[in-house]
């Protein structure tokens, strides 16, 4: 899993939004969709359309369009409940550990 660098918009139904990721998991879109509302986005969801024996999966996708995940990220603009800066693993759900930051290294 890969943080995407293209800023992809589109359409759900009539509003005009920002994908955030296209292929995510219950658990990914539970993730994203709270730690975006806490950020102030607002997050729309939607299912995929999913074959027999697939698992399902959603489209997580938020109405400000220029939000882009890689430059909110590397940024440092989005920050967990508990105050905490999000970083790329903690945003790609490798791990929680917010030492040592990149810079530290």
């Amino acid at each position: 899993m890969s943080m995407p660098i293209k800023h992809l918009t589109g359409k759900i139904g009539d509003k005009l939004l920002t994908f955030v990721e296209k292929e995510a998991s219950e658990e990914r879109k539970n993730f994203l969709k709270g730690l975006l509302e806490f950020n102030g986005f607002e997050v729309i969801i939607e299912e995929n359309t999913a074959k027999e024996g697939e698992n399902t999966s959603y489209i997580v996708a938020v109405t400000d369009l220029i939000f882009n995940p890689v430059i909110w990220v590397y940024d440092r603009n989005l920050k967990t409940p508990e105050g905490n800066i999000v970083n790329e693993d903690y945003w790609m759900q490798i791990n929680q550990d917010f030492k040592p930051q990149y810079y530290e290294r």
